[in-house]
């Protein structure tokens, strides 16, 4: 069966990167969204198995972390694994704090860490 992932706040360049590492890797497909409504519209449709949000979002530049701390309060989404897209610890820190698993970097796309932080919500 087909994985879900909604990718939350990268611009198509960084998009277009995460979508070839997941399609080149995994039975999944990566729904796109630029910000908190559109985000909740698409976990509202149901599926999504995991969600990636960058630390800044690209359209405005707000801080990720409150999208996550938003999708973790959220009663109806709690359960939805995310993770943050920063190459900086400290930011990864803050949203493993907030409920997230522990994300990656986008210079760390290549690594096979990274590939098995995402088999454990997207294989088989």
């Amino acid at each position: 069966m087909t994985k879900r992932v909604l990718d939350i706040g990268n611009c198509s360049a960084d998009h277009a990167a995460i979508q070839r590492l997941i399609d080149n890797n995994f039975d999944a497909e990566v729904i796109r969204a630029h910000g908190l409504r559109d985000a909740k519209a698409a976990l509202a449709g149901g599926g999504i198995d995991l969600v990636l949000v960058n630390r800044k979002l690209d359209i405005d530049g707000s801080n990720g972390l409150d999208i996550i701390t938003r999708i973790k309060r959220d009663a109806e989404f709690s359960a939805v694994p995310c993770m943050m897209i920063t190459n900086f610890t400290d930011h990864q820190d803050r949203a493993v704090e907030a409920g997230a698993e522990r994300g990656f970097g986008k210079r760390e796309l290549e690594q096979p860490e990274t590939r098995e932080r995402l088999a454990k919500f997207l294989a088989g």
